[in-house]
């Protein structure tokens, strides 16, 4: 068969007028206003926030449940469950939320996704036992699938590529405002009225983002043109026509070959950017968040357990005098603060430091401070004379920890996973991505508190340490950079790398 010397013609003319296209959109986006981007996005992270509510509201409430006069009654078991269970069922709903986002759009989508979170926070305020607590926690669960699965799509498809980081951040830092209000609120507030104050977040979402616009990828996806300029119109302040040209080839040139979820490990620029993706993902959760932000407050009430400590000198040295005057619910506070004021300065830096500098910054603060903590109470376990000045070191450990885990683990990770998929098959990898994310969650929530119990909570944390470095190692050699760079630019970039190791193996082979 003669090959098809027209098609072959056309292929490099294709490649020079995209270029050319993203060129001029470049030149407009640097002056064009973004406002309409992120007041779009603020709004749809609105339900990331009803997430970061869910995600810190054990923090307070573990403390209540264990009082003697808990209106419901629970072990410590029963307690790590209700911190977890929520998390686990998170890894249920990624694939049918893909499935739907595919079919019916980002928005349809993640307007669903509030659902369970309403029906949660409803159980919360009724509940009279632990059963049904465990069964608010699952519906939370699953609407925190559905919407870390699609919220990083919605936001990565509508910004430009000047503040696509910046976007994508806003995800992470809208959750941490969640959190950071159960932390706030939670101390002084009965268990339903806390519940009664979180749900007004799912019900204002929906309100708000009900009028704003559908990706225009997804209705480009399905051809539907007019649909797709229009949603541009409402996102962008100026021209829309070069871009919307471009949009077009990127998603044409991707949608040759419909996408599957074969196609993540038969393509070798997927299965790379998979093998990349889930690395990163392991690192941020093995570096212990989800149990540092879920026993936020129990960990400062471990750390201010010993409060009479005696030297040798019959001097009785209690946490006033040496120094600790904060109960553990404002640690929890200042803790919260910083982890929003860092995420802030995150959605600052994501596009003018880039994802790679950040990640490194992170991943080494946190493995420094995770074995400052581990080194403290393994002291507080066999020696705590020693620590008779020391008390503040666990809140100053963990406050350099949130910062040093919110300027990059904490958010690059999202703006990653929507950068490097094509988009026939980037539902497909958020999906892999988020369940085993869920998973890893749970199993760093539930071990924290069953490994703490068998071998000391010192244990835990060097452990924490030890994946943070082994991930630092992981980004120097495998993570690329992506800062500024097409979806076209990225794609490209990764069969180049693939190639290239293709090329080392082949070498070695014949050696």
């Amino acid at each position: 068969m003669k090959p098809n010397r027209a098609q072959d013609n056309l292929i490099p003319n294709r490649a020079i007028n995209t270029k050319k296209s993203a060129t001029r959109i470049a030149m407009t986006a640097k002056t064009r206003s973004h406002w309409k981007e992120y007041g779009t996005a603020l709004c749809a992270t609105l339900i990331t926030a009803t997430a970061g509510t869910c995600y810190g509201w054990p923090s307070p409430t573990l403390l209540k449940l264990q009082e003697p006069d808990s209106p419901i009654p629970t072990t410590s078991d029963e307690r790590s469950w209700i911190t977890s269970i929520m998390i686990l069922c998170s890894a249920l709903t990624p694939v049918p939320s893909a499935y739907l986002a595919d079919r019916f759009g980002r928005k349809t989508t993640l307007l669903l996704g509030a659902v369970p979170f309403i029906i949660g926070w409803i159980l919360v305020i009724v509940a009279k036992s632990v059963a049904v607590l465990y069964v608010a926690r699952m519906f939370s669960g699953l609407g925190y699938g559905i919407v870390y699965t699609v919220a990083p799509m919605y936001t990565g498809e509508i910004a430009t590529n000047q503040v696509r980081g910046a976007l994508s951040t806003l995800i992470t830092l809208m959750n941490k405002v969640g959190i950071l209000a159960q932390y706030c609120i939670g101390p002084f507030v009965s268990m339903p009225m806390l519940a009664g104050i979180n749900l007004i977040l799912p019900i204002s979402f929906v309100l708000s983002f009900i009028f704003l616009p559908e990706s225009p990828y997804y209705y480009l996806k399905y051809e539907r043109s007019e649909r797709a300029e229009r949603s541009l119109t409402n996102l962008r302040s100026g021209d829309i026509r070069n871009e919307l040209k471009s949009i077009e080839l990127n998603v044409q040139e991707d949608m040759k070959n419909r996408g599957t979820w074969g196609d993540l490990l038969t393509e070798a620029t997927n299965r790379k950017a998979m093998w990349i993706t889930l690395g990163i993902f392991t690192i941020q959760q093995f570096c212990g968040s989800a149990a540092v932000v879920a026993y936020a407050q129990s960990i400062f009430n471990y750390a201010m357990r010993p409060s009479n400590i005696t030297l040798p000198n019959s001097t009785v040295v209690t946490n006033e005098t040496a120094g600790v005057t904060l109960e553990p619910y404002q640690e929890s506070i200042i803790l919260g603060c910083v982890q929003v004021a860092t995420c802030v300065l995150s959605v600052i830096l994501v596009d003018r430091v880039g994802r790679k500098p950040l990640l490194l910054l992170s991943a080494l603060g946190v493995g420094l401070m995770n074995a400052t903590i581990g080194t403290y109470f393994y002291f507080d376990h066999t020696n705590p004379v020693v620590l008779a000045k020391w008390n503040w070191l666990p809140l100053a450990s963990l406050l350099v920890y949130i910062v040093c885990y919110a300027i990059g683990l904490s958010t690059v990770p999202y703006v990653i996973i929507g950068e490097m998929f094509p988009t026939n098959v980037k539902l497909y990898a958020s999906c892999v991505a988020h369940i085993y994310t869920g998973i890893s969650m749970f199993a760093v929530q539930k071990l924290f508190q069953v490994i703490g119990d068998a071998y000391g909570i010192y244990t835990v944390f060097w452990g924490f340490a030890t994946f943070s470095i082994m991930g630092l190692v992981f980004m120097i050699v495998i993570l690329p950079e992506t800062k500024g760079k097409s979806f076209a630019c990225i794609q490209a970039q990764l069969r180049r790398e693939v190639a290239r190791d293709n090329a080392k193996k082949l070498a070695t082979v014949e050696y």
